[in-house]
């Protein structure tokens, strides 16, 4: 049965949005404000399908309850309306339609022309002119009903607080698909992640937040899926509401849902919080010249940025469409999207990707937008971690300028501290600034060093590992000659590209990563590490490997001694971090001393044992610095009791240079010890006394922690 049904239809709630068990029945409501009609539909296991008119519409909400009806319906929507594309109508009946509230999809995206609302012009592919009348059905994703029946047992968020926090980048698939302890059918899934083993080794390395790349449920490319590849990264979200299905090893006929819950109850029960990486500035449905599965058949000008031809959209994400956060149903659609996950799936927080796509008023970036003042306002997402990747594709860039609450990927901390490893930066002003929290960029606006996400590598890029190997990208497997991904690395191969059985070159490129590793975990801000740095996870010199689902982005759990030094050094130099207070108070440092032992909180010093001078920092050929940090607290800058606890204070030598520098130890305290030496394959520290005023050889290229000590 393909036409509509006979049985009646009552008007039902405009509210909620979506379809919502009640009554004996379903409460169906979708929000269409130029549509003349849609029609819910009902999906049956022989491919036929059941249309019911809804009935009612409310302030451009379309309506209606359909009795004997629940849990594991499979619908979808066909939504009537004017053809004319170019003034934006593209209202075509022939195809089914995901609901944007739907809390569980499944299926595929399938080749086929009939998945585009527009007949396919093989003469003229720009021309979108003509209606295609084939029925996408057999071709497209449908939504199936479900409703919350999962047990938590009492286990709440760990609220971990900023200072305290290390974020871990992570895949869900590619952490597990070939990790050797979780049961092979369990791998590259929700449960895959909640296994025991998973969760130890993030905790052996200090990891208090795990941050998600995109859950929610998306869908390939089209032209990714011709070529026989998958958007790996999920970077291309046509779910708001819905787990992706793919990540399920129970089913995908809603189970993904509670399997997703289940993980995130298991990270909790460790202490460990759950950050989603959402994607909330696009859709799946790429270009006007696109597929038609979602947001484009309901009422493309009513969710999408529109040109003002009209005909076109306006894209500031690179992906062919953005979403519009200045119309209140798509504002109200993401705020409860990021309730929902809050709410009923328990997760933490959130990273917004192209965060400044969200924000744009008309066109320019505004700070005091909807959007920013809705998360603000909002009793449950204040609550929880917010931070922005703060530029976009369209040239929009906000590093600094987000408003209090949120943090910030800041990617000049990427930049200097790549910069400064490799022997290329201009000087030691820049590191300066960076390892001592970005006050340059936050503080004039009254933000902490939490405002500032530290990070060296991510998902987008190099790892760390091939940071160190490569001079250039090799993304030929990505099928686009090479063209992709960035050109921008500020990478070093450090004499040979790629994989090499040299022994010297290996050992540098070890230190390096060392460097690069202790520099994150010890600077002021929250650190972020990238999923398998910790255990020299390589993706072959590919520096965007968003289409490699395989061995490029999973990652290897086959450990040699280079791994396993690695590894206990993550461990070492976190665990430092996670003792000591000094390294993680709320506050900056200015230099202020303490009233009754004269020591200030934050002091610079050059080899000769004196503070740095003007010209000192000023001299771009400068390659050596070394911060110290008190451990007694400044009363005056106190927001916890965590900033007034009394701790050891530290030198940590910052040496970028070829040559071994002698560094005279300064005179603020009677001996030091070392603490950590990237110099040593696991940072062994050695000496455990060192008096002040004598030199101390530092290794080429390396950093070392002392610990402050009085006779």
């Amino acid at each position: 049965m393909h036409g509509l049904t006979d049985e009646p239809v009552v008007a039902g709630l405009p509210d909620p949005l979506g379809v919502t068990v009640r009554d004996g029945g379903l409460n169906v409501a979708i929000w269409s404000g130029g549509a003349e009609a849609v029609d819910f539909c009902i999906r049956h296991d022989d491919g036929s399908e059941t249309r019911y008119r809804l009935p009612e519409r409310t302030d451009g909400v379309h309506h209606g309850f359909i009795p004997q009806h629940g849990v594991g319906t499979k619908y979808g929507f066909r939504v009537h309306g004017a053809w004319d594309p170019v003034h934006g109508a593209r209202w075509n009946p022939n195809k089914l339609l995901l609901d944007p509230y739907a809390r569980a999809i499944a299926g595929e995206l399938k080749r086929n022309p009939a998945i585009y609302a527009h007949k396919l012009n093989p003469y003229s592919p720009e021309d979108d002119s003509q209606m295609d009348d084939r029925d996408s059905a057999p071709y497209v994703p449908y939504c199936i009903v479900t409703e919350s029946n999962f047990d938590w047992g009492g286990v709440r968020r760990p609220y971990v607080p900023w200072a305290h926090t290390v974020v871990y980048e992570a895949h869900v698939k590619s952490m597990t698909k070939l990790h050797p302890d979780v049961p092979v059918e369990l791998r590259g899934t929700y449960a895959g992640m909640a296994h025991d083993s998973v969760i130890g080794h993030l905790q052996s390395i200090g990891v208090t937040t795990i941050e998600l790349l995109p859950v929610h449920q998306s869908m390939p490319e089209e032209h990714l899926v011709g070529a026989g590849m998958a958007n790996h990264w999920g970077y291309n979200t046509i779910g708001f509401f819905a787990p992706h299905a793919g990540y399920s090893a129970s089913g995908t006929n809603g189970e993904q849902i509670n399997e997703f819950k289940a993980m995130v109850k298991k990270f909790h029960e460790a202490g460990i919080e759950v950050v989603l990486d959402v994607v909330y500035n696009h859709t799946a449905e790429a270009g006007q010249r696109g597929p038609t599965v979602c947001f484009r058949g309901i009422d493309t000008a009513g969710y999408y940025r529109i040109a003002d031809d009209r005909r076109y959209y306006r894209d500031y994400t690179g992906c062919g469409n953005t979403l519009d956060l200045t119309l209140p149903h798509v504002l109200r659609m993401v705020m409860d999207s990021m309730r929902y996950w809050v709410t009923e799936m328990q997760v933490d927080g959130f990273r917004f990707d192209l965060a400044t796509a969200m924000v744009r008023g008309q066109h320019d970036i505004d700070m005091f937008c909807g959007f920013l003042q809705a998360c603000h306002q909002d009793p449950v997402i204040r609550t929880v971690k917010l931070i922005a990747e703060p530029w976009d594709a369209a040239g929009g860039y906000a590093v600094g300028q987000f408003p209090p609450q949120w943090s910030e990927w800041n990617d000049k901390y990427r930049d200097t501290l790549r910069d400064f490893w490799r022997g290329a930066s201009n000087g030691i002003a820049d590191l300066g600034w960076r390892v001592s929290g970005s006050a340059d960029l936050y503080a004039a606006s009254r933000r902490k060093p939490r405002a500032s996400i530290n990070f060296i590598t991510c998902h987008d890029g190099f790892t760390l590992r091939d940071l160190v190997s490569y001079n250039q990208k090799h993304n030929i497997a990505n099928g686009e000659m090479n063209r992709d991904g960035s050109n921008d690395n500020r990478s070093w191969n450090h004499g040979t590209e790629g994989p090499t059985t040299d022994a010297a070159v290996l050992e540098l490129r070890a230190r390096q990563q060392r460097n690069m590793l202790a520099s994150l975990a010890l600077s002021m801000g929250v650190p972020m590490i990238n999923m398998g740095d910790e255990i020299n996870r390589s993706q072959r010199g590919n520096n965007n490997a968003y289409c490699q689902d395989n061995e490029i982005s999973w990652m290897d759990w086959e450990f040699t001694g280079a791994e396993s030094d690695l590894l206990a050094f993550t461990q070492k130099v976190f665990g430092l971090r996670h003792e000591h207070p000094t390294l993680t108070k709320t506050y900056y440092r200015w230099g202020q001393q303490d009233a009754q032992t004269g020591v200030k909180d934050l002091a610079w010093f050059g080899p000769n044992g004196d503070e740095v001078t003007r010209e000192y920092w000023a001299d771009g050929n400068v390659r050596t610095v070394g911060m110290f940090i008190g451990g007694e607290p400044n009363t005056t800058t106190r927001e916890s009791e965590h900033d007034l606890e009394i701790d050891d204070s530290f030198l940590v030598i910052y040496h970028a240079g070829p040559e071994v520098v002698p560094f005279t130890l300064p005179g603020i305290a009677s001996e030091w010890s070392v603490e950590l030496n990237t110099a040593h394959p696991r940072g062994e520290g050695g000496d455990k006394r060192l008096p002040a005023g004598k030199p101390f050889l530092v290794e080429s290229r390396s950093l070392v922690v002392l610990k402050a000590r009085h006779a």
